[in-house]
């Protein structure tokens, strides 16, 4: 009996460490290159910053990455394995800055 109980606890304990937290963290760029021989890629997010990521057999989304090289992505990763996707998304292009628009004259003419 205690060695069927010993047994469980070891499957147990194995079990749970092989699960993994879930927790993600998304980043948004520019995808400024695609690597297919090394499932590779390069993300250059706000700020300037390139990061380069490895894709999985498990990436979702990872199909039409050649087509989007140039283009806004969004990258999901695990908070644990920063390097490996999850998935990868296109995103709309981003809008202008609300500086650039023209002003208004916000002043009421009064009538003499």
């Amino acid at each position: 009996m205690k060695n069927i109980l010993s047994i469980l606890t070891v499957l147990a304990l194995a079990a749970a460490a092989q699960a993994g937290c879930g927790v993600t963290v998304s980043s948004e760029g520019t995808l400024k290159s695609f690597n297919a021989e090394k499932k590779e890629i390069v993300v250059s997010v706000k700020g300037g910053k390139d990061t380069t990521i490895t894709l999985t057999p498990e990436t979702k989304g990872a199909e039409g990455l050649k087509d989007l090289v140039g283009k806004g992505v969004k990258v999901e990763a695990s908070k644990h394995s920063a390097t490996k996707a999850i998935s990868v998304e296109a995103v709309a292009a981003a809008e202008a800055p609300k500086g650039d628009e023209p002003k208004k004259d916000k002043k009421k003419k009064k009538n003499a």
